[in-house]
């Protein structure tokens, strides 16, 4: 049943995006190298593993807002990230869509900021996988969510474990200037300025 109702909110939203004409955003390739730099480049995303909720506004997506007049912002959705997660496509595909319709609800502007998707940049798994082949793994068992969930005899999948490549390559994929993250990213964000 849920999924039924799933399906009709991800059309109904489809359909409001196609009336406002901004559609192109959820296909789009992107390759954010390629875009004039005039302002410090700002990265930063949510994770779609549900319904966007008050914590996600306040933590990310407030500041995704106020910030977007004074940086160059590459806002995206890390649906790559996800997959740690959430299996099922249709709700993942789901969940992507509601935070992309959340991020122009709250007032990201397209013409302001560049939203797009983390899958329809495939640069960055390619370089997720060049850094896969020159990381440690005793290095990247030092990251706390892999210890945290190792604590907790969680059962751990490889992309829990690889999580702070994939995001390395988020944000030198870009020469990113800023990213602005909560605490429990601080430690990615320091080993992509190790990488």
């Amino acid at each position: 049943m849920w999924r039924g109702f799933l399906f009709e909110r991800v059309v109904f939203e489809c359909m409001l995006l196609k009336e406002q004409k901004i559609g192109m955003i959820l296909n789009m390739s992107v390759n954010p190298s390629t875009l004039f730099r005039t302002r410090k480049i700002l990265v930063s995303a949510v994770k779609p593993t549900g319904r966007s909720h008050i914590g996600n506004y306040f933590g990310a997506m407030k500041q995704f807002v106020e910030l977007q007049d004074s940086y160059q912002s590459r806002i995206f959705v890390a649906d790559f990230h996800a997959l740690t997660t959430v299996q099922s496509r249709f709700e993942l595909e789901g969940n992507t869509l509601g935070v992309i319709v959340d991020y122009l609800a709250i007032g990201l502007d397209p013409q302001k900021s560049l939203i797009y998707k983390q899958s329809d940049v495939p640069q960055v798994t390619e370089l997720a996988w060049i850094f896969n082949c020159l990381t440690t793994m005793p290095y990247l068992m030092r990251a706390h969510a892999f210890k945290d969930a190792e604590a907790k005899n969680k059962e751990i999948n490889v992309g829990v474990f690889d999580y702070p490549l994939l995001m390395a390559a988020d944000i030198l994929i870009q020469d990113t200037d800023i990213v602005p993250v909560g605490l429990d990213q601080k430690q990615h964000v320091e080993i992509a300025r190790d990488t």
